[in-house]
């Protein structure tokens, strides 16, 4: 028995259309597919890996280092306590008597203006619109821009109802024209969004909208799940192309 495999286990759950996706990253990532349940607009994915063996002596040795570390810094702490508290009143001197500083503070208007990220003035966008849609590039923008506005033209992939409602969906949207059949560049998604939320703007503007729409999108950037390859994303306005 010393030699039972033991697995960890994890449960994803995704919008219909992107089963394949995510299977062929957590695939990538060492996890194994066992269980696949379906209902009408979204899938549970059941997956297990091997757990790796602790490396328990190297873990006491880190743990023996951490305390010869402790050690080493609380000596260092006490023998420059001394020489802080000497110097603390000259530090107080200083400061009373430094300059203001010569940068100037922005106005109200320069705080408050916003630039909008899009492919022709963001170079990591644009890159990003033509990477995978499990790539890093996703996790390390929406880290970076989290918060902010981006602008792109794309189309609805994939619109599914959210929940038991009938009149909110999960928008997932690609960058480009291809709708349903986008291969390349993020997936983005708005999640339990109405029709309303989009803020349709345009010449003639739909009464709904559906998979394979063309739409100039300004949405605010959130969060990227790893495990979906999901881009997720607050819409701020939606223009018909």
């Amino acid at each position: 028995m010393a030699d039972e495999i033991k697995y960890e286990y994890k449960t994803v759950q995704t919008v219909r259309g992107t089963d394949g996706l995510v299977i062929s990253k957590m695939q990538k990532d060492g996890w194994e597919l066992v269980e696949q349940a379906q209902s009408t607009f979204r899938s549970t994915l059941n997956f297990r890996r091997p757990k790796k063996p602790q490396p328990w002596p190297l873990i006491g040795t880190a743990a023996a280092l951490l305390v010869i570390l402790a050690i080493v810094i609380g000596v260092a702490s006490a023998l420059s306590d001394g020489g802080e508290k000497k110097d603390e009143s000259d530090k107080w001197t200083a400061a009373a008597s430094a300059k203001p500083s010569d940068t100037p503070t922005p106005t109200a208007a320069e705080s408050a203006a916003t630039k909008v990220i899009t492919p022709q003035n963001n170079l990591e966008f644009a890159a990003l619109l033509k990477a995978d849609y499990c790539d890093d590039a996703n996790r390390a923008f929406a880290t970076k821009y989290e918060g902010q506005t981006i602008a792109f033209n794309g189309s609805i992939v994939n619109m599914a109802p959210h929940g038991d409602y009938v009149t909110r969906y999960d928008f997932l949207l690609g960058p480009g024209d291809k709708g349903p059949n986008t291969a390349v560049g993020p997936a983005f998604k708005y999640e339990d969004a109405n029709i309303l939320d989009l803020k349709l703007t345009g010449k003639k503007i739909p009464a709904t909208v559906g998979a394979g729409d063309k739409f100039r999108f300004v949405a605010e950037v959130g969060e990227f799940n790893a495990d979906q390859c999901l881009f997720f994303l607050a819409p701020i306005s939606t223009e018909v192309r």
